[in-house]
């Protein structure tokens, strides 16, 4: 309980914090689902309404999601128009320094297929993409993004540095509160990570009983092992077409 208070402390704009305040703000079904048939019901429009007006009541600069989101809703499973003949200088690239709001899209491989580089979600402002990269991402795919106006951070040599990778949204970007937002496994790699400060969760009231589709939290198989993460309950409130607003602080992170 000591840590938790001590998380309670700390917030958006803490000069100790070398990172953002990092909020995973989720909406699910009663059965923990972040994916399924129960997203195209009538009972989520409610969970929906919800869920948008508190994400706009944290007031972030930015959200983040992981390659598949950012494919089911915003590049489609396009392929990116590569030219391999092309270079591109090493290091981080910053296209727009001043973006009111940013898209941030884990892509360790550079693989999206963008077509513009900015994204408009539902009622928030357009958002500047900013891509998180690593090693794995060739010269050509960062010469696309450049051609894109796309900014993108490198964050790793063979796998994703999540520490590094929020480190550098907040040096070069300015965001001080983030919003990251699926998938489930994008969330339990912050998690894991031990970058995550709260836990926002909207519940509608529907489940689909599916056995294949994402929960909340899912562990990747390249993931070493990690004892479960416990959180406190910081506050409970109903919301629209029955759904309830769950606000939990992280325990044993950082």
């Amino acid at each position: 309980m000591v840590s938790g208070a001590l998380q309670e402390s700390r917030g958006p704009g803490d000069p100790a914090m070398n990172r953002p305040w990092i909020v995973c703000h989720m909406m699910t079904a009663l059965d923990g689902k972040i994916t399924g048939p129960y997203m195209r019901t009538k009972a989520v429009d409610g969970a929906s309404d919800e869920y948008e007006r508190i994400n706009a009541s944290y007031r972030p600069q930015a959200w983040l999601c992981g390659r598949v989101t950012t494919d089911d809703n915003f590049t489609h499973y396009r392929k990116p128009a590569l030219d391999e003949d092309a270079s591109a200088p090493e290091g981080d690239y910053v296209a727009v320094a001043d973006a009111p709001m940013h898209y941030v899209s884990i892509d360790p491989s550079g693989k999206l297929g963008w077509d513009t580089n900015t994204v408009k979600y539902e009622a928030r402002p357009p958002a500047h993409v900013v891509e998180v990269l690593t090693g794995k991402a060739g010269p050509a795919y960062r010469a696309f993004l450049r051609r894109m106006g796309i900014s993108y951070i490198i964050a790793g040599t063979d796998r994703l540095d999540c520490r590094l990778a929020v480190e550098k949204l907040k040096s070069l970007f300015k965001i001080e509160t983030l919003m990251l937002s699926g998938g489930g496994f994008i969330n339990w790699s912050f998690l894991q990570a031990g970058l995550v400060d709260e836990l926002s969760l909207v519940i509608a009231p529907v489940a689909d009983g599916e056995n294949d589709s994402v929960t909340l939290f899912e562990k990747s198989s390249h993931l070493p092992a990690h004892l479960p993460v416990a959180f406190s309950l910081k506050g409970v409130q109903m919301g629209k077409g029955d759904s309830i607003w769950l606000r939990y602080t992280v325990r044993n992170s950082e």
